[in-house]
Protein backbone atom coordinates (compact mmCIF):
# COMPACT_ATOMS: atom_id res chain seq x y z
CA UNK A 1 0.00 0.00 0.00
CA UNK A 2 1.33 3.50 -0.94
CA UNK A 3 0.31 6.28 0.75
CA UNK A 4 2.24 8.86 -0.64
CA UNK A 5 1.02 11.71 -2.69
CA UNK A 6 3.61 11.69 -5.45
CA UNK A 7 6.10 14.53 -6.04
CA UNK A 8 3.82 16.51 -8.06
CA UNK A 9 1.35 16.62 -5.46
CA UNK A 10 3.82 17.25 -2.46
CA UNK A 11 4.84 20.12 -3.89
CA UNK A 12 1.47 21.74 -4.19
CA UNK A 13 1.33 20.43 -0.60
CA UNK A 14 4.31 23.35 -0.30
CA UNK A 15 2.21 25.70 -2.20
CA UNK A 16 -0.34 25.71 0.46
CA UNK A 17 1.89 25.84 3.03
CA UNK A 18 3.68 28.62 1.75
CA UNK A 19 0.15 30.60 1.22
CA UNK A 20 -1.09 29.59 4.68
CA UNK A 21 2.53 30.84 6.38
CA UNK A 22 2.00 34.28 4.37
CA UNK A 23 -1.79 34.79 5.38
CA UNK A 24 -2.63 33.42 8.22
CA UNK A 25 -2.74 34.14 11.55
CA UNK A 26 -3.59 37.71 10.01
CA UNK A 27 -1.02 40.43 10.58
CA UNK A 28 -1.20 44.24 11.86
CA UNK A 29 -4.53 45.69 12.59
CA UNK A 30 -6.35 43.04 10.96
CA UNK A 31 -5.13 40.78 13.62
CA UNK A 32 -7.17 43.15 16.22
CA UNK A 33 -10.56 42.05 14.65
CA UNK A 34 -12.33 39.80 15.95
CA UNK A 35 -11.87 36.04 15.07
CA UNK A 36 -15.08 35.54 12.73
CA UNK A 37 -14.05 39.21 11.11
CA UNK A 38 -9.99 37.28 10.64
CA UNK A 39 -12.10 34.76 9.24
CA UNK A 40 -14.36 36.79 6.13
CA UNK A 41 -11.11 38.12 4.92
CA UNK A 42 -8.97 34.97 5.19
CA UNK A 43 -11.44 32.86 3.42
CA UNK A 44 -11.79 35.66 0.47
CA UNK A 45 -7.87 35.44 -0.19
CA UNK A 46 -8.19 31.73 0.20
CA UNK A 47 -11.21 31.65 -1.84
CA UNK A 48 -9.15 34.15 -4.56
CA UNK A 49 -6.17 31.68 -4.39
CA UNK A 50 -8.12 28.58 -5.52
CA UNK A 51 -7.73 26.89 -2.15
CA UNK A 52 -11.76 27.18 -0.73
CA UNK A 53 -14.75 26.23 -2.01
CA UNK A 54 -13.20 24.70 -5.43
CA UNK A 55 -16.81 23.03 -6.42
CA UNK A 56 -18.01 26.28 -6.58
CA UNK A 57 -18.53 28.23 -9.63
CA UNK A 58 -16.95 31.35 -9.86
CA UNK A 59 -20.25 33.35 -10.74
CA UNK A 60 -21.65 31.89 -7.12
CA UNK A 61 -18.46 33.34 -5.16
CA UNK A 62 -16.44 29.71 -5.54
CA UNK A 63 -12.78 29.56 -7.05
CA UNK A 64 -14.02 27.01 -9.38
CA UNK A 65 -11.48 24.89 -9.66
CA UNK A 66 -10.95 21.61 -11.66
CA UNK A 67 -11.92 18.70 -9.62
CA UNK A 68 -9.24 16.94 -7.99
CA UNK A 69 -9.77 15.01 -4.69
CA UNK A 70 -6.49 14.56 -3.55
CA UNK A 71 -5.64 18.07 -3.89
CA UNK A 72 -8.55 18.93 -1.75
CA UNK A 73 -6.80 16.49 0.70
CA UNK A 74 -4.08 18.49 0.91
CA UNK A 75 -6.13 21.13 1.10
CA UNK A 76 -8.10 20.07 4.68
CA UNK A 77 -4.73 18.34 5.73
CA UNK A 78 -2.61 21.83 5.72
CA UNK A 79 -5.79 24.08 6.76
CA UNK A 80 -6.39 21.70 9.65
CA UNK A 81 -2.47 21.61 10.60
CA UNK A 82 -2.58 25.42 10.90
CA UNK A 83 -5.86 25.78 12.44
CA UNK A 84 -6.63 28.45 9.61
CA UNK A 85 -10.47 28.84 8.41
CA UNK A 86 -12.27 26.40 6.01
CA UNK A 87 -15.69 27.09 4.78
CA UNK A 88 -18.06 28.21 6.92
CA UNK A 89 -19.72 25.61 8.73
CA UNK A 90 -23.55 25.14 9.09
CA UNK A 91 -26.13 23.53 7.58
CA UNK A 92 -26.27 25.97 4.91
CA UNK A 93 -22.46 25.37 3.69
CA UNK A 94 -22.50 21.88 4.16
CA UNK A 95 -26.10 20.51 2.81
CA UNK A 96 -28.02 23.22 0.85
CA UNK A 97 -25.17 24.67 -1.35
CA UNK A 98 -24.21 21.26 -2.59
CA UNK A 99 -28.09 20.37 -3.34
CA UNK A 100 -28.47 23.69 -5.12
CA UNK A 101 -25.77 23.38 -7.18
CA UNK A 102 -26.81 19.74 -8.01
CA UNK A 103 -30.62 20.17 -8.47
CA UNK A 104 -31.45 24.44 -8.41
CA UNK A 105 -32.43 26.82 -10.68
CA UNK A 106 -30.14 29.34 -11.92
CA UNK A 107 -32.14 32.01 -10.25
CA UNK A 108 -31.82 29.88 -7.06
CA UNK A 109 -27.64 29.25 -7.01
CA UNK A 110 -27.51 33.20 -7.77
CA UNK A 111 -29.85 34.49 -4.97
CA UNK A 112 -28.67 31.93 -2.43
CA UNK A 113 -25.56 30.10 -2.84
CA UNK A 114 -22.89 33.40 -2.33
CA UNK A 115 -24.67 34.58 0.60
CA UNK A 116 -24.63 31.32 1.96
CA UNK A 117 -20.67 30.23 1.63
CA UNK A 118 -19.72 33.48 2.91
CA UNK A 119 -21.89 32.85 6.11
CA UNK A 120 -23.50 35.99 5.65
CA UNK A 121 -27.02 34.33 5.85
CA UNK A 122 -28.07 31.12 8.00
CA UNK A 123 -29.88 28.14 7.17
CA UNK A 124 -32.21 25.30 9.21
CA UNK A 125 -33.55 22.42 7.63
CA UNK A 126 -37.03 21.08 8.37
CA UNK A 127 -37.42 17.42 8.24
CA UNK A 128 -38.39 15.35 11.47
CA UNK A 129 -41.91 16.14 12.16
CA UNK A 130 -43.51 14.52 15.51
CA UNK A 131 -44.72 11.14 15.05
CA UNK A 132 -43.03 10.88 11.94
CA UNK A 133 -40.01 8.93 13.52
CA UNK A 134 -37.72 7.36 11.20
CA UNK A 135 -40.29 7.35 8.19
CA UNK A 136 -39.68 10.80 7.02
CA UNK A 137 -42.15 10.05 4.33
CA UNK A 138 -44.88 10.34 6.56
CA UNK A 139 -44.87 13.98 7.00
CA UNK A 140 -47.98 15.44 7.50
CA UNK A 141 -46.89 19.53 7.12
CA UNK A 142 -48.97 20.55 4.16
CA UNK A 143 -48.23 23.45 1.51
CA UNK A 144 -51.03 24.78 -0.78
CA UNK A 145 -50.59 27.00 -3.37
CA UNK A 146 -52.28 30.02 -3.62
CA UNK A 147 -52.31 33.24 -5.16
CA UNK A 148 -48.68 32.61 -6.39
CA UNK A 149 -47.35 31.59 -2.90
CA UNK A 150 -47.25 28.21 -1.29
CA UNK A 151 -49.17 28.61 2.47
CA UNK A 152 -47.63 26.25 4.70
CA UNK A 153 -49.16 24.83 8.07
CA UNK A 154 -47.81 22.45 10.05
CA UNK A 155 -44.75 21.37 12.53
CA UNK A 156 -41.03 20.32 12.34
CA UNK A 157 -38.79 19.38 15.21
CA UNK A 158 -35.46 18.68 16.28
CA UNK A 159 -34.57 21.83 13.91
CA UNK A 160 -30.98 22.50 14.26
CA UNK A 161 -30.37 26.18 14.89
CA UNK A 162 -33.75 27.63 13.83
CA UNK A 163 -33.55 30.91 16.58
CA UNK A 164 -31.03 32.19 14.35
CA UNK A 165 -31.48 31.41 10.58
CA UNK A 166 -32.53 33.42 8.14
CA UNK A 167 -34.12 30.81 5.76
CA UNK A 168 -35.35 27.06 6.20
CA UNK A 169 -35.32 24.61 3.26
CA UNK A 170 -37.85 22.58 4.35
CA UNK A 171 -39.75 19.48 2.92
CA UNK A 172 -43.90 19.36 3.24
CA UNK A 173 -46.48 17.59 1.42
CA UNK A 174 -47.70 19.64 -1.74
CA UNK A 175 -49.72 16.42 -3.37
CA UNK A 176 -51.77 14.94 -0.90
CA UNK A 177 -53.69 12.56 -3.22
CA UNK A 178 -50.27 10.68 -4.55
CA UNK A 179 -48.47 7.84 -2.84
CA UNK A 180 -46.37 9.23 0.38
CA UNK A 181 -43.21 9.46 -1.61
CA UNK A 182 -44.13 10.99 -4.53
CA UNK A 183 -46.58 13.97 -2.61
CA UNK A 184 -43.71 15.57 -1.13
CA UNK A 185 -42.05 18.95 -2.42
CA UNK A 186 -38.62 20.87 -1.43
CA UNK A 187 -39.36 24.15 -0.56
CA UNK A 188 -37.20 27.46 0.56
CA UNK A 189 -38.96 30.06 2.72
CA UNK A 190 -38.06 32.87 4.67
CA UNK A 191 -37.98 32.26 8.66
CA UNK A 192 -38.34 35.87 10.03
CA UNK A 193 -42.12 36.11 8.73
CA UNK A 194 -45.49 36.34 10.23
CA UNK A 195 -46.63 32.59 10.78
CA UNK A 196 -43.78 30.78 11.81
CA UNK A 197 -43.34 30.33 15.85
CA UNK A 198 -39.94 28.89 16.76
CA UNK A 199 -39.85 26.78 20.11
CA UNK A 200 -36.28 26.38 21.70
CA UNK A 201 -36.06 22.50 23.15
CA UNK A 202 -34.41 22.08 26.51
CA UNK A 203 -32.01 19.38 26.33
CA UNK A 204 -30.57 17.65 28.95
CA UNK A 205 -27.10 19.54 28.62
CA UNK A 206 -29.13 22.52 29.43
CA UNK A 207 -28.89 24.15 26.21
CA UNK A 208 -31.40 24.24 23.57
CA UNK A 209 -29.96 23.41 20.31
CA UNK A 210 -32.82 22.02 18.87
CA UNK A 211 -36.19 23.80 18.31
CA UNK A 212 -40.03 22.92 17.59
CA UNK A 213 -41.32 25.06 14.84
CA UNK A 214 -44.92 25.64 13.95
CA UNK A 215 -46.19 27.14 10.38
CA UNK A 216 -49.33 28.46 10.96
CA UNK A 217 -50.38 30.09 7.29
CA UNK A 218 -47.01 31.12 6.71
CA UNK A 219 -45.80 31.23 2.87
CA UNK A 220 -42.86 31.78 0.33
CA UNK A 221 -43.31 32.51 -3.47
CA UNK A 222 -44.16 29.74 -5.96
CA UNK A 223 -40.78 29.96 -7.12
CA UNK A 224 -39.12 29.09 -4.05
CA UNK A 225 -39.33 25.35 -5.20
CA UNK A 226 -36.13 22.80 -5.89
CA UNK A 227 -36.96 20.39 -8.10
CA UNK A 228 -40.24 19.82 -9.46
CA UNK A 229 -43.59 20.03 -7.51
CA UNK A 230 -43.92 16.34 -5.71
CA UNK A 231 -40.23 15.25 -6.11
CA UNK A 232 -39.13 17.04 -2.76
CA UNK A 233 -38.03 13.02 -1.69
CA UNK A 234 -35.50 12.67 -4.40
CA UNK A 235 -33.97 15.97 -3.76
CA UNK A 236 -33.83 15.18 -0.24
CA UNK A 237 -31.64 12.36 -0.94
CA UNK A 238 -29.38 14.70 -2.27
CA UNK A 239 -29.39 16.90 1.38
CA UNK A 240 -28.95 13.94 3.33
CA UNK A 241 -26.37 12.66 1.20
CA UNK A 242 -23.77 15.46 2.44
CA UNK A 243 -25.23 15.57 5.85
CA UNK A 244 -24.01 12.09 6.46
CA UNK A 245 -20.76 12.70 4.67
CA UNK A 246 -20.17 16.11 7.04
CA UNK A 247 -21.21 13.67 9.75
CA UNK A 248 -18.61 10.54 8.83
CA UNK A 249 -15.91 12.33 8.71
CA UNK A 250 -12.35 10.32 9.77
CA UNK A 251 -10.64 13.81 10.70
CA UNK A 252 -13.40 14.57 13.21
CA UNK A 253 -12.51 10.88 14.35
CA UNK A 254 -8.84 11.02 14.56
CA UNK A 255 -8.93 14.03 16.52
CA UNK A 256 -11.37 13.13 19.19
CA UNK A 257 -9.35 10.15 19.85
CA UNK A 258 -6.19 12.11 20.27
CA UNK A 259 -8.59 14.09 22.51
CA UNK A 260 -9.15 11.03 25.03
CA UNK A 261 -5.50 9.91 24.74
CA UNK A 262 -4.56 13.04 26.15
CA UNK A 263 -7.16 12.91 28.89
CA UNK A 264 -6.05 9.39 29.78
CA UNK A 265 -2.42 11.23 30.54
CA UNK A 266 -3.15 13.69 32.67
CA UNK A 267 -6.11 11.80 34.58
CA UNK A 268 -4.72 9.63 37.39
CA UNK A 269 -5.67 6.41 38.21
CA UNK A 270 -3.68 5.14 42.43
CA UNK A 271 -1.68 8.15 41.94
CA UNK A 272 -0.59 7.33 38.25
CA UNK A 273 -1.17 8.43 34.61
CA UNK A 274 -4.59 6.71 33.77
CA UNK A 275 -3.25 5.85 30.34
CA UNK A 276 -0.37 3.35 32.39
CA UNK A 277 -3.59 1.70 33.96
CA UNK A 278 -3.72 -2.16 31.29
CA UNK A 279 -7.23 -2.04 31.54
CA UNK A 280 -7.31 1.25 30.39
CA UNK A 281 -4.65 0.59 27.68
CA UNK A 282 -6.79 -2.37 26.83
CA UNK A 283 -9.43 -0.17 25.40
CA UNK A 284 -7.92 2.44 24.44
CA UNK A 285 -5.68 -0.23 21.97
CA UNK A 286 -9.28 -1.60 21.00
CA UNK A 287 -10.52 1.98 19.91
CA UNK A 288 -7.09 2.79 17.75
CA UNK A 289 -8.17 -0.35 15.55
CA UNK A 290 -11.23 1.28 15.10
CA UNK A 291 -10.10 4.57 14.83
CA UNK A 292 -7.27 3.27 12.05
CA UNK A 293 -9.60 0.83 10.16
CA UNK A 294 -11.82 4.64 9.80
CA UNK A 295 -8.81 6.44 8.44
CA UNK A 296 -8.03 3.39 5.96
CA UNK A 297 -11.52 3.29 4.84
CA UNK A 298 -10.99 6.72 4.22
CA UNK A 299 -7.83 6.34 2.02
CA UNK A 300 -9.60 3.66 0.18
CA UNK A 301 -12.38 6.04 -0.29
CA UNK A 302 -10.30 8.57 -1.53
CA UNK A 303 -7.96 6.41 -3.71
CA UNK A 304 -11.30 5.54 -5.41
CA UNK A 305 -12.62 9.17 -5.96
CA UNK A 306 -8.84 9.72 -7.60
CA UNK A 307 -9.34 7.03 -9.85
CA UNK A 308 -12.75 8.39 -10.80
CA UNK A 309 -14.74 4.58 -9.08
CA UNK A 310 -17.54 3.95 -7.30
CA UNK A 311 -16.21 3.72 -3.54
CA UNK A 312 -19.67 1.18 -3.34
CA UNK A 313 -20.07 0.67 0.23
CA UNK A 314 -17.77 2.53 2.58
CA UNK A 315 -19.44 5.27 1.76
CA UNK A 316 -22.84 3.75 2.88
CA UNK A 317 -20.60 2.99 6.12
CA UNK A 318 -18.97 5.99 6.98
CA UNK A 319 -21.80 7.19 9.33
CA UNK A 320 -23.17 4.65 11.15
CA UNK A 321 -18.39 3.97 12.13
CA UNK A 322 -18.20 7.28 13.15
CA UNK A 323 -21.04 7.39 15.52
CA UNK A 324 -20.10 3.88 16.94
CA UNK A 325 -16.22 5.08 17.42
CA UNK A 326 -17.41 8.36 18.72
CA UNK A 327 -19.92 7.25 21.65
CA UNK A 328 -17.32 4.27 22.27
CA UNK A 329 -14.86 6.98 22.88
CA UNK A 330 -17.11 9.40 24.99
CA UNK A 331 -18.25 6.21 27.37
CA UNK A 332 -14.37 6.07 27.74
CA UNK A 333 -13.81 9.68 29.00
CA UNK A 334 -16.96 9.79 30.90
CA UNK A 335 -15.30 6.38 32.66
CA UNK A 336 -11.83 8.67 32.97
CA UNK A 337 -13.73 11.83 34.69
CA UNK A 338 -14.75 9.60 37.11
CA UNK A 339 -16.89 11.56 39.86
CA UNK A 340 -16.25 14.88 37.54
CA UNK A 341 -18.22 13.02 34.74
CA UNK A 342 -21.21 13.75 37.18
CA UNK A 343 -21.02 17.57 36.60
CA UNK A 344 -22.99 20.03 34.74
CA UNK A 345 -21.86 20.17 30.69
CA UNK A 346 -23.00 23.90 31.49
CA UNK A 347 -23.80 26.15 28.47
CA UNK A 348 -25.37 24.51 25.07
CA UNK A 349 -23.84 21.61 24.07
CA UNK A 350 -21.73 22.64 21.40
CA UNK A 351 -20.32 25.39 23.34
CA UNK A 352 -19.30 22.75 25.65
CA UNK A 353 -17.89 20.29 23.08
CA UNK A 354 -15.93 23.32 21.56
CA UNK A 355 -14.47 24.12 25.26
CA UNK A 356 -11.12 22.40 26.67
CA UNK A 357 -12.19 21.16 30.20
CA UNK A 358 -14.28 18.36 31.44
CA UNK A 359 -17.69 20.17 29.85
CA UNK A 360 -16.10 18.81 26.55
CA UNK A 361 -16.18 15.46 27.34
CA UNK A 362 -19.70 15.17 29.55
CA UNK A 363 -21.16 17.47 26.72
CA UNK A 364 -20.32 14.98 23.78
CA UNK A 365 -21.14 11.85 25.68
CA UNK A 366 -24.77 13.22 25.81
CA UNK A 367 -24.28 14.46 22.00
CA UNK A 368 -23.43 10.75 21.13
CA UNK A 369 -26.40 9.28 21.84
CA UNK A 370 -28.23 12.03 19.56
CA UNK A 371 -25.86 11.95 16.88
CA UNK A 372 -26.82 8.14 16.17
CA UNK A 373 -30.26 9.68 15.13
CA UNK A 374 -29.13 12.79 13.01
CA UNK A 375 -28.98 12.26 9.08
CA UNK A 376 -31.03 8.86 9.66
CA UNK A 377 -30.82 6.65 12.99
CA UNK A 378 -28.52 3.75 12.98
CA UNK A 379 -31.11 1.55 12.33
CA UNK A 380 -32.60 2.75 9.62
CA UNK A 381 -28.80 3.26 8.27
CA UNK A 382 -28.30 -0.37 8.84
CA UNK A 383 -31.23 -1.26 6.50
CA UNK A 384 -29.82 1.27 3.69
CA UNK A 385 -26.45 -0.78 4.02
CA UNK A 386 -27.98 -3.98 3.69
CA UNK A 387 -30.49 -3.86 1.13
CA UNK A 388 -28.60 -1.07 -0.97
CA UNK A 389 -25.01 -2.17 -0.20
CA UNK A 390 -25.35 -6.39 0.30
CA UNK A 391 -28.53 -6.57 -2.00
CA UNK A 392 -30.85 -8.01 0.96
CA UNK A 393 -34.17 -8.57 0.72
CA UNK A 394 -36.17 -4.93 1.93
CA UNK A 395 -37.44 -4.86 5.36
CA UNK A 396 -40.78 -6.39 5.96
CA UNK A 397 -41.80 -3.66 8.48
CA UNK A 398 -40.91 -1.12 6.25
CA UNK A 399 -42.34 -2.95 3.22
CA UNK A 400 -45.58 -2.53 5.08
CA UNK A 401 -45.24 1.06 5.58
CA UNK A 402 -44.66 2.25 2.05
CA UNK A 403 -47.98 0.76 0.93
Amino acid sequence: MDLSYGEELEGYRGEVAKFLEDNWPLQGDEAKLDWNEQAVKFRQRAIDAGYLCRNIPKQYGGSEQEPDVLKAQIIREEFGRTRAPMEPRGIGTMMLVPTLLERGNEWQKEKFVPPTIRGDVAWCQGYSEPGSGSDLASLKTRGELVNGEWVINGQKIWTSGATSADYMFVLVRTEPEASKHAGISYLLMDMKQPGIEVRPLRQMTGGADFCEVFFTDAKTPEDWIVGKRGEGWLVSRTTLKHERNSIGSTQQTRALFAGLVQLAKDRKIDGKPAIEDPSIRQRLAALEGYVKAHQYAGYRTLTKDAKGEDPGMITMMNKIISTNIGHDIARLAIDLLGEDGLLDAGGTSMAAMMSGGHERWISHYMYSLGIAVAGGTANIQRNVIGERGLGLPRDAAAERSSK
